[in-house]
Order: structure tokens, then C-alpha cells, then sequence
């Protein structure tokens, strides 16, 4: 996949190579594959750093990027949000404020490809050997900083639908891109959406807010709903954590919970479909054993 380290074998005659393996990943960013099907769906490897690239036009969705989040922080990069077009927003400081209220630990770059502004802050990241990989919704503006990033127009780019800023598929196919400073850049085709595959303990560190006053509630299975006792319910009542947070919070959870059982419920049976062999073979024999005897 896009972003592995391979150990090859060059020919002698052609140019031309072999790959002989690949090496451990150290990073990796995956989804469930889109549909009905419950499989895990690789999308780049051994990333340092990872873009989240997000729309500040009428796509603009922080429920979305506090999803994105929780998927980065399950790939073992290091996440940085970036705001682009910036030009299509009536309120930035409304926008940064939202998305700090998500993210305040997460750096958080505003840019705008179209009036090239803040394109300089990205910079600092693109360091030798450093591979990046650029994630988001289709339309969000990845292909064109990976283009103003590279100073020519290398990526393929295409406007957005203007009644809800939603993107059409540009890009197509994941490519490593090197840049040349020696910064490695992966662009990727935009996503349609975002189903998380191993979040357990990704959705507590991307909700560690959460999750700490969850310590504090009476039941230790508290579901956050109306249960008494709920130190999350209380701090919502207090002004202290937003509403919609936690319902996406709960909402995340309740689809890897669900996710799980598919999985476990897979498993059973692939390992059915292994062992019905052994013991059709296991039967066979004992009949057979019982057979010579009589």
C-alpha cells in the first residue's frame, strides 16, 4: 500500500526490481470499507503527520472532524487540522472556535489556497523524510495545497457544487508524491465517509474529556443517557461540555460496539468454516473404526 518500505531486489539486466518483502508498518490509517461489508480497509502507511484537511464552506462539519480525529489517533500519527478556504467563511473566528472546542490540542492551521494565504504555516512540516498524508472529505481542497505546496499545478483539481460545498472525486487513486525538500506527501481520494474499524481506547484519547468525568459517574457501565448519578450529564448541565459532543460521543461508541459484534460474529464463523473439515474428517474416521471392528 502507499506509504510502506519495501526491501527490493534490482535486476541486473533491465531496469527493473523485485520486491522481496515489506517491511513492518509503524504507522497505518484505516477505515471499514465502505457498504454492508465488515472489512478493514487500508489507506496509507508509516505516516508521521496527517492532515486533516476540512472545508470551511457549507461543508464545514465538526462532528466530522472529531471523527476524523478519532480515526487519526488510532493510525499512530500525529494529527493537524487544516481550515481551508478560509475566503468562503463569514465568521472564522466562529469556525476556530468550534473546531478548538474539539480539538484544542490538535494544531490548527487557516488557510486559503485561493487567496494563497497561511500556506506558509504548513511548511514547518514538511521536513526530509518526513511523509504527510493529506485526509478529508472529497472537495475539501487536498489536491490543491498539495499543488501550491509543490508551486505548479501537478494534482488534478475540480470546483465544488456551490449549493452545499460538497466535492466530486478529483483525485482517484492514492499517490506518494516527493517533494523537493525531501518531505513526502500522500494524497488521497476524498472520503464519502468515515466508519472507524478499531476505536475502543482511539475514542477515549480523541474524548479524554469525556472519558475522565465518565470516572466520576455513579455506575461504572453508565451509558450517559438519563442514568442518575452521571458526572457527564451534570457537566452538560453546567455548561461545561456540549450537548452534541457527547451525543456523538455516545453515537461513535455505539457503532463500534456494533462493529465489534459483526467482527466477532465473522470470526466465528470463518473459524467454523476452518473446523467443519477436521471434524467431518475426525467422524469419518471414527466410523470408519467402528466399521472394522464389527
Amino acid at each position: 500500500m502507499v506509504g510502506d518500505w519495501v526491501a527490493i531486489k534490482p535486476s541486473q539486466t533491465e531496469q527493473k526490481a523485485t520486491i522481496e518483502a515489506v517491511l513492518p508498518r509503524r504507522t497505518s490509517f484505516s477505515r471499514k470499507a465502505a457498504g454492508e461489508t465488515t472489512r478493514r480497509q487500508l489507506v496509507a502507511a508509516n505516516i508521521n503527520t496527517i492532515f486533516l484537511v476540512c472545508g470551511l464552506d457549507a461543508d464545514f462539519n465538526v462532528r466530522r472532524i472529531e471523527r476524523y480525529l478519532v480515526a487519526i489517533q488510532e493510525s499512530g500519527a500525529a494529527a493537524v487540522i487544516v481550515l481551508n478556504k478560509a475566503d468562503a467563511c463569514a465568521d472564522l473566528e466562529a469556525a476556530r472556535h468550534a473546531t478548538a472546542s474539539v480539538a484544542a490540542s490538535t494544531p490548527t492551521h487557516v488557510i486559503s489556497c485561493l487567496a494563497d494565504e497561511g500556506l506558509a504555516a504548513l511548511q514547518v512540516y514538511l521536513t526530509p523524510g518526513h511523509t504527510i498524508a493529506l485526509i478529508g472529505s472529497s472537495g475539501v481542497g487536498k489536491s490543491t495545497i498539495i499543488n501550491r505546496l509543490l508551486g505548479v499545478d501537478r494534482q488534478r483539481t475540480r470546483t465544488v457544487r456551490p449549493k452545499d460545498g460538497r466535492g466530486r472525486h478529483t483525485t482517484t487513486q492514492r499517490e506518494l508524491i516527493v517533494m523537493p525538500g525531501g518531505a513526502l506527501l500522500i494524497d488521497t481520494p476524498g472520503m464519502r465517509e468515515l466508519q472507524l474499524w478499531d476505536s475502543t481506547q482511539a475514542l477515549e484519547d480523541a474524548f479524554d474529556d469525556i472519558d475522565g468525568l465518565a470516572a466520576n459517574c455513579r455506575f461504572r457501565d453508565c451509558a450517559h443517557g438519563n442514568e442518575p448519578g452521571c458526572a457527564v450529564r451534570a457537566a452538560v448541565d453546567a455548561g461545561q461540555l456540549a450537548l452534541p459532543r457527547v451525543d456523538n460521543y455516545i453515537a461513535l461508541k455505539r457503532e463500534g460496539a456494533q462493529l465489534q459484534e459483526r467482527r466477532d460474529e465473522q470470526a466465528r464463523s470463518e473459524e467454523q468454516r476452518r473446523t467443519k473439515p477436521v471434524h467431518r474428517t475426525m467422524r469419518s474416521m471414527r466410523h470408519n473404526r467402528l466399521t472394522d471392528k464389527t
